[in-house]
């Protein structure tokens, strides 16, 4: 399994930060160093908003050599148009950055992102009760943890690609062109899409680099384009929405026929809450779930330049072109029905969390090893011993990466238990020197006479 987290081993100072923030328990630090238990790993990016030091950074593209190759062929996630001072309208930014070598193929993420909220309400019509709700498949770090922690819910997640996918295989079929293609992507779970990709094997996508780095490079060379008086055509894309929390949900509200109950989420702590509560059987009458692991939506992506406040704030002020003609609906039918384009073609997998051993007599001995060991420690999940919680401690302990002693509070208790051991032996007498207690006769050895 891929992961997109770059890791400093310089810049640590064995803090422990991270650790905590990783809802997977994917991370280590261990003698000062950090491993990230790629099997584990969402790519969620909280690990990057604890690291204060910079320890852990992306690992994206080069975007420099990138450009250096000549003209881009760039897919723009939908939360670019809104890093700049001022709000970008799609239109307006696709046609000032054609002259900076840059092609932002805006127009295929607009039929993209239609298909996908049309898939995604037909699929919803086509189920009853019992079978909804279904899940949101367009955050990647939602995918991964499902697959990781929640088992029982892949059954529930929509087997519609996401639409930036779409978008990039659309844009290929149009053009027939097989130039590399390069994502701008908000957050690292997008920078694993492409790399590892969930039921879409391979990627129509090349290259992956973070929106801070390109917005960084277009601002130093002066590129401005402003929405202060844009073109009286000119209007938010609807693939837009798509960046905060309930942008999707609304889009497929209007494919829909019929009403539909909706919950959107944004935020890892509450898209874990809503997941229980959906395992737990707690959201009947529910038809569609949406989550980001991101606060206020992708606007939260850790790669983002702008605050997500103040992206949030100027892309809620935006008139969306809402209007969606009887021939729009023409234009997706027949794409509708050449699953191939939109639709994940196998069910989502499950993540194993790796085995205390191949060998199953073997990985049995160390589950008992493990639940001794734990039933040892303190249960506090203190972070000292450089593990999230005390039950990983104990299974590197069984899988022979620690020592029970890697725990402070044990390894107070043998210094305390062997100090005292001293204290005792201290208080001895030499033997030669020790009186023979009354009644107590001494035995000799009658070899020696």
């Amino acid at each position: 399994m891929a992961h997109s987290i770059r890791i400093s081993y310089s810049a640590c100072h064995g803090c422990v930060n991270c650790i905590k923030s990783c809802p997977t328990e994917a991370i280590r630090v261990i003698a000062g160093s950090i491993t990230i238990i790629r099997d584990l790993c969402v790519d969620c990016g909280e690990c990057l908003r604890a690291c204060e030091r910079k320890a852990l950074g992306l690992d994206d593209d080069d975007w420099d050599i990138i450009r250096a190759h000549g003209e881009v062929d760039a897919m723009p996630d939908p939360t670019f148009f809104a890093q700049f001072g001022s709000y970008w309208y799609p239109d307006l930014a696709q046609e000032e950055l054609s002259g900076n070598g840059i092609n932002l193929l805006v127009d295929d993420l607009d039929d993209a992102f239609d298909l996908s909220a049309y898939s995604t309400a037909k699929m919803i019509e086509g189920l009853s009760k019992d079978q909804l709700p279904l899940i949101s498949v367009y955050c990647p770090a939602v995918v991964r943890l499902i697959q990781l922690e929640f088992p029982e819910l892949l059954s529930r997640l929509i087997l519609v690609k996401n639409p930036i996918e779409i978008a990039a295989e659309m844009w290929r079929r149009r053009t027939k062109s097989f130039a590399p293609l390069t994502l701008i992507s908000p957050c690292p779970a997008k920078i694993t899409m492409v790399r590892d990709p969930v039921g879409n094997q391979p990627s129509s996508i090349h290259h992956v680099v973070s929106i801070r780095k390109v917005v960084h490079t277009l601002m130093a060379s002066g590129v401005k384009v402003s929405s202060d008086n844009p073109r009286s055509e000119s209007k938010g894309k609807r693939f837009a929405e798509w960046a905060r929390r309930g942008g999707e949900s609304k889009h497929v509200l209007k494919f829909s026929k019929r009403e539909l109950s909706i919950i959107a989420v944004s935020g890892l702590r509450n898209t874990m809450d809503l997941l229980e509560q959906l395992e737990l059987g707690r959201l009947r009458g529910v038809d569609f779930v949406e989550c980001r692991t991101c606060d206020i939506g992708c606007f939260g992506g850790i790669a983002c330049s702008e605050s997500r406040f103040l992206s949030h704030m100027k892309h809620r002020n935006i008139q969306t072109d809402w209007i969606l003609s009887p021939e729009r609906e023409e234009q997706l039918a027949p794409l509708f029905q050449n699953e191939k384009l939109w639709k994940i073609s196998e069910p989502i997998p499950s993540r194993q969390r790796l085995p205390l051993s191949s060998d199953l007599s073997e990985a049995m001995s160390r589950l008992k090893q493990m639940k001794a060991v734990f039933a040892e420690l303190p249960h506090i999940d203190c972070g000292a011993c450089g593990r999230p919680s005390c039950k990983a401690m104990a299974e590197d302990v069984a899988r022979e990466q620690g020592e029970i002693t890697d725990c402070i509070f044990k390894l107070r208790e043998d210094i305390s238990s062997l100090a005292n051991q001293i204290i005792s032996l201290a208080d001895l007498p030499p033997n030669a020197l020790k009186r023979i207690q009354p009644g107590k006769n001494i035995k000799v050895n009658p070899q020696r006479g």
